[in-house]
């Protein structure tokens, strides 16, 4: 079993789009840069992301304010329907590759094992 299920592909998404957001703000401030501040710039830029992991660590928190029970109630049934509908076709685009590799090229390998 590969991959943190639910949870993870929850957090991949939310850093995404935290991220993009702390990316058109920083946009917004380039002036800094032309203004000989770049290293407020780029401490900017570090503070920015590491609260946005923080923030992406806590994404089932927003869904359940989203609405109110709903949230929650939605939250709870993606849970359960994550790992029985979508987690084995995601694997297996996320991990095509790897599955091809570790198929044996040696004709003595292919056989069962004798016992």
């Amino acid at each position: 079993m590969r991959g943190g299920g639910l949870y993870a592909c929850g957090f991949a998404i939310t850093f995404v789009v935290l991220e993009a957001g702390s990316f058109i703000e920083d946009f917004k401030e380039i002036g800094l840069l032309l203004d000989g501040e770049v290293v407020a710039f780029i401490l900017n830029f570090i503070i920015d992301s590491f609260q946005n992991t923080i923030q992406a660590f806590m994404w089932p928190v927003f869904v359940v304010q989203l609405a109110s029970p709903w949230g929650a109630i939605a939250l709870g049934l993606a849970f359960w329907l994550f790992p029985v509908y979508l987690k084995k076709p995601i694997e297996a685009w996320l991990f095509s590759d790897a599955a091809e590799s570790e198929k044996p090229t040696d004709p003595d390998q292919r056989q069962s094992p004798k016992v």
